[in-house]
């Protein structure tokens, strides 16, 4: 019989194992459950099958096709953005092109924004007056030294650094997930020579078949340009960040709980395993929790939580100076969780567990 605790692990969280040896990856499978039979949809990525555990997944058969009344996650590109929807719902939109402000200053791509909830609330803000460098989930650093320069790419007024998307390079959909795969670049300002590429990183985002909730993850890897390192300097805030809605401004207008308990009030420059924000968003409750998975740097990571804006981030350099050195990438892995209402801490807690903390399940080929 499975316990209390591992039921709460399997609450349809995604799980990606190595295929057993025989199957055929180039082909569509299932799974199917041991202890009643249930089929489940599943999707090969590498040598790997990804699918969605839910209680009693602890032993399945990797069999035949993928039944046609499987739904799928899709990903549609539109020439300037990617949305991602499932059951006919958005659940986010990568802004490949550029998106225009009024002020070019702050014009940039290769962010996230809108994100939605299931209930077709938006909970992110692009460029609020009050911070027009936030743009709803978006990745920068601010102090940092590139070939002894100042290069701050989070303060777009500075003029010191830009982040672009160069180019979409994957675009999947599918029964389990849907996502793309982008590359961005971090583009130092100030050399003598004109602009000079210092950082290039690499997203890689799916977003999980799952309705009453979206999840969805992101892997930022971040590369050295050239033979110099990026240099990242001590300070409050710098990595992946999220701007909230405008219905979250002000000093009230947000709560946010750390998986230690902290609050908007004393959980600034702490660490956590996760880290939610909600608020009522056109007069009801929404939510986005954010997890820091294990293998992260520094993990458990700091946070900047802002005291009266509704911004959030991981704020990994809040432990000190660190370099982005030539051939060893830095790897980042974050998983989102958008709710309408709001979850209890026990409900993040197994959310992490499934995420950081995965169940053992064994895959077995068909007979």
């Amino acid at each position: 019989m499975l316990t209390l605790a591992l039921l709460l692990l399997l609450q349809d969280a995604p799980v990606e194992l190595p295929a057993p040896a025989g199957v055929d990856l180039a082909r569509p499978w299932k799974l199917k459950r041991a202890s009643d039979g249930r089929e489940l949809p599943a999707q090969a990525v590498g040598g790997s099958i990804v699918f969605m555990a839910g209680p009693g997944t602890e032993d399945c058969r990797v069999e035949g096709a993928v039944p046609s009344d499987f739904p799928r996650v899709e990903c549609v590109d539109n020439g300037k953005n990617l949305t991602v929807s499932f059951g006919g719902k958005p659940v986010l939109r990568y802004n490949h092109a550029v998106i225009e402000q009024s002020d070019p200053v702050f014009s940039r791509s290769g962010y996230l924004h809108p994100i939605w909830t299931p209930a077709g609330k938006t909970i992110t803000n692009d460029s609020p007056p009050n911070h027009r460098h936030h743009h709803g989930l978006w990745s920068a650093w601010t102090s940092s030294e590139f070939e002894g320069r100042k290069s701050n790419f989070w303060e777009s007024k500075e003029k010191q650094g830009r982040i672009e998307c160069l180019k979409v390079e994957e675009i999947v959909s599918g029964p389990v997930f849907a996502g793309f795969k982008a590359r961005h670049r971090f583009i130092n300002l100030n050399a003598p020579d004109g602009p000079k590429v210092a950082l290039e990183e690499v997203w890689e985002v799916r977003v999980y078949a799952r309705a009453d909730r979206f999840v969805f993850d992101l892997v930022s890897t971040q590369t050295a340009a050239t033979s110099q390192p990026l240099v990242i300097k001590e300070y409050r805030y710098g990595g992946i960040g999220f701007r909230g809605s405008a219905d979250w401004e002000g000093r009230t207008g947000a709560e946010f709980l750390t998986s230690e308990g902290k609050t908007r009030i004393d959980g600034h420059a702490t660490k956590a395993k996760w880290c939610v924000e909600s608020g009522k968003v056109g007069g009801a409750e929404a939510s986005i929790a954010f997890l820091c998975h294990p293998s992260d740097f520094r993990f458990p990571q700091p946070m900047r939580i802002h005291p009266d804006e509704p911004f959030f981030n991981w704020a990994v350099p809040q432990g000190g100076d660190f370099s982005i050195e030539p051939g060893k990438p830095y790897v980042a892995r974050y998983r989102f969780i958008v709710s309408d209402g709001r979850p209890t801490a026990d409900d993040l807690d197994a959310a992490w567990a499934s995420y950081g903390e995965p169940p053992k399940i064994t895959l077995r080929p068909a007979r």
